[in-house]
This record gives C-alpha cells, structure tokens and sequence, in this order.
C-alpha cells in the first residue's frame, strides 16, 4: 500500500497491509481477522465538529541588551555572536507577541547562521537563551539526517522532539528553538560522478520546516504509531491527526565550515603572496576573512540558495586564545571548574585554584587546538592522580598551584607526606578571601542592575553583603 504523502490509512487498508506483512513474512498460511469494528454512527458526527484552541498567550519581556548582559556573564569574548543573538532572538518573541499571525507581508523569520571552529561557545550560547528565556529547546546534529528518513534520521522528528521537549503542549512547542549543529556537513560536494543528491535533499527538506510547514506528529512509516491511531479509532471513532505548525519556530543553525574561508579569500583575491604576508596566525587570519562572508560564498560551498535565504542572519565567532581560555576559567561562572569542584566536593574535600596554576592550564588547552573544550583534559591530566588518592585520606583541603600543574606526581607525594603543610593553609585562605572579595563586587553590581530596571529600590548594607557571601561560600565548602 502506497500512502500519499499526508494522508492516514484507514483502518481497513491498515488491516490489509498489515495481513500482506505477515503473508510475506510467514506464508499465506498465517492472516488475522479483523480487529477494527466501524464506528459509531454519532462518533462520526463528533469528528466533524473542530476543536477550536485559543492562541497561547507568549509573556516574553526581555530586551536585548538585557540578554546580552545575561550572556557575558558566562560566556567570554565572541561580542559579535552574543549581539546578533541577543538581539534577532528578543525581537522574535516581541513580534510574536504583536499576534499579527494573519499578516502576509513583512514576516520574514530572522533564522540565524553561526559560523566557528570547534569549542568557541556555539552550542552553549544557544543553550543559556533558552534557559533564560524559557521555550523548549532542541538539539540535533545534521549529519545524521537524510533525505527520506528511513537511512538515518528524518528532519521532522525535530519538530516531534520540540513537542516531547514541551511536555506535549502542542501550542508551546510552535513557539520554540531548533537548533542544528554541523550543518557545513550537508552542503553539497559536487563530486566528478555528479552532485550529492542525498545533502542536497536534506537541505530541501530542512528548508520546508524553516519557511512554513506543518509536522504531523504521527510518523507515516511507523507501524508503531499507525496501530496506536487505529486502536484509539477503534474506541473513539476519530482519526486524529495532530500537527505542529513551524511559522513561529526560529530554527539557528551551525558549523565549522573548513575551508569556506579558501572561497572568500578567491573571492577577495586575498591569497597569500610574496615575503611577510602572513602578519597574523593562521587562526586569526581565518577568523577575520569568514567575517567577509556573502551568501554567494555559501552557495560556491556547496548549500542551494533558497536554503541561504532562509538564514539571513549570519555571526562569525572567534577562535579563542590562551588569553581568552584563561578569561574562561577565571569567570565564577565557568563550568568547568565549578564542575571539577564538584567532583572533590563529593568527597569532602574543598579545592581551589591560584591564577598562575590557571595560566598554565589554559596555555596547554589552547596547544590542543580544540577550543574551550581542552580546558576539560588538561584538568583532568592534572588531578586525576589526585581525585583518586585523597578520598582515601583525612585532606580535606587542596589548593591547585602551577607547580602542581607542572609535576602533579611529585607534588602529591609532599602532600601526602605533610598533609598539615601551613603553607597550604595560608594558600587556601589567601584564595578564599579572594573569592570572597569577588563574591562581594558581584552582589553590588547585582543590586545595581536591578535599581536600574525596577522602581522599587533595594539596598543591601555592608552587613547583608558579608551575610550573603558568608552563605554563598557556606553553600560551596564542606570541610
């Protein structure tokens, strides 16, 4: 049986298919009987009654440089992504809650296009906007799509994860995020036998779901979901068909993009020539030539041009130094030391970090050539040793010095060898006046960003402040 695109099986053509399943599996000699008996009479009368649903009712207040603030607080550098998303993001929502969904002209969804090596932020930006603002969120990768779904994923089960994603609230999921990473993979190769037909046929379909499109939830070559519908047939009368509309849905996609910058550098005519042209490294210099990228670049890439025009917005990010990967690991807000606290405050035990220890971590992670993401190994090398030893001891204190990074094995074994070390003790309390201090700077700039947006004022004296931090770092330590 062959459907039509859209269309349900009926219960009797269900029935068919599903006794040609089992003759071909096991013979003519095994069939079933029906198992669908015809509806109700007044059933029927009730399906053809619509169901009328009431818009939901998007509270959506944030402002850009509002989200922007947001962002800085935990991401660093990449100024340029955080305001294009910040600011195409918030203007979003705000036109949704205009409700001029009847209008044809002048709604032209702002999708954007992030363009960055690997480990600069792009997932993690994406992932702190939805948590801020509150709208389910969906990640895919687009290397696991293909064109018709039955040989690796099909695109619109974005959508259907979006609808799980909302708890099943159908209405809340067409206001959401989709957001797919490694979407350089499926720009077309152009090979010598031809073009990719199969990337190619993914981009056209990702491109129906980014203009306008309805997702039925119910996927047609799923004999799971075809028996689930009939049975609810079976005892309703109604073939329900449930579908999501993607008007609303702001699709952000994102990608590497190796080699894009070989095509804009043709373009510019900017090849490298004669003695001293490279002035910068090769990072860098690659940097600032994707900042020069025109859809016609895209396209020479190897992505159809309706597709481009679906993402008009596009933000480059820059790849992140030693400098910047330092930056990271000293925000309060990194995760990955927060994270590496956590392991040992599994154990009772509190650690901390000097600056210089941090300097030198961020150098080694930035020799991996993998973004922020080296931050996580070059950790782990250095206190795995550590993580598995002192569990096992009274220490409940470490404090994390270059010279740890630098000889981990030798300097655990002093450690273990004069556990009451004082100099750790005058480390560890050094560090955590610090922190402190920074704890303090963060509840008044906190308090001045709100008497800023509010009209009720608040004041915290000196004493609130040394309660708040006290409490924080309570929360944080257990020794």
């Amino acid at each position: 049986m062959k459907l039509e695109q859209g269309k349900f099986p009926s219960p009797h053509e269900l029935e068919n298919d599903f006794n040609d399943f089992l003759s071909k599996k096991y013979g003519g000699s095994v069939k079933v009987g029906s198992i669908f008996p015809a509806p109700k009479s007044d059933d029927l009368d009730d399906q053809a009654q619509p169901i009328k649903k009431k818009p939901l009712d998007i509270k959506f207040d944030h402002k850009p440089e509002e989200l922007e603030a947001y962002l800085n607080k935990y991401v660093i550098k990449q100024e340029d992504a955080k305001e294009v998303l910040a600011t195409k993001i918030c203007t979003h929502f705000h036109r949704i809650r205009l409700k001029s969904n009847q209008d044809t002209i002048g709604n032209v969804k702002n999708n954007v296009l992030l363009i960055g090596p690997t480990g600069v932020g792009k997932t993690y930006l994406i992932k702190l906007i939805a948590a801020k603002i509150g709208v389910p969120f969906v990640k895919g990768d687009a290397t696991k799509f293909s064109e018709t779904g039955y040989v690796g994923g099909d695109v619109e089960q974005l959508v259907r994860d979006l609808v799980h994603e909302a708890e099943g609230d159908i209405e809340l999921a067409q206001y959401g995020i989709i957001y797919i990473d490694e979407i350089d993979k499926i720009a077309s190769s152009n090979s010598s036998v031809g073009p990719d037909v199969s990337r190619t046929g993914v981009q056209r379909n990702l491109l129906k779901l980014m203009e306008e499109t309805d997702v039925d939830l119910k996927v047609p070559h799923d004999l799971a979901s075809q028996l689930e519908a009939a049975m609810k047939f079976q005892k309703t009368g109604k073939m329900e068909q449930k579908k999501v509309n993607t008007r609303n849905i702001l699709f952000i996609v994102s990608g590497v993009f190796e080699h894009l910058e070989d095509i804009i550098h043709k373009r510019l005519n900017k090849q490298k020539i004669g003695f001293g042209s490279q002035l910068k490294d090769d990072s860098e210099q690659t940097a600032d030539c994707l900042k020069e990228v025109k859809s016609e670049d895209l396209i020479e890439f190897g992505f159809e041009s309706e597709f481009i025009g679906r993402l008009p917005v596009v933000a480059v990010l820059d790849y992140l130094k030693a400098d910047d990967l330092y930056q990271i690991l000293l925000n309060p807000n990194c995760s990955v030391i927060v994270s590496k606290k956590r392991d040992f405050k599994a154990y009772d035990i509190d650690i901390k970090f000097e600056s210089e220890a941090l300097r030198e971590i961020a150098q080694r992670a930035s020799e991996e050539k993998t973004g922020a993401r080296g931050l996580v190994s070059a950790i782990e090398r250095v206190l795995l040793k550590f993580e598995k030893k002192l569990p096992s001891t009274d220490i409940k204190r470490l404090v994390v010095s270059k010279d740890i990074v630098l000889n981990p094995v030798e300097e655990l074994n002093k450690i273990l060898a004069n556990p009451n070390d004082k100099a750790i003790q005058l480390a560890y309390n050094r560090l955590l006046e610090e922190e402190k201090n920074v704890l303090k700077n963060n509840v008044c700039e906190y308090e001045k960003q709100f008497n800023s947006h509010h009209v009720t004022q608040i004041k915290f004296n000196p004493p609130t402040v040394t309660l708040i931090v006290d409490s924080a770092i309570a929360r944080d330590t257990k020794v």
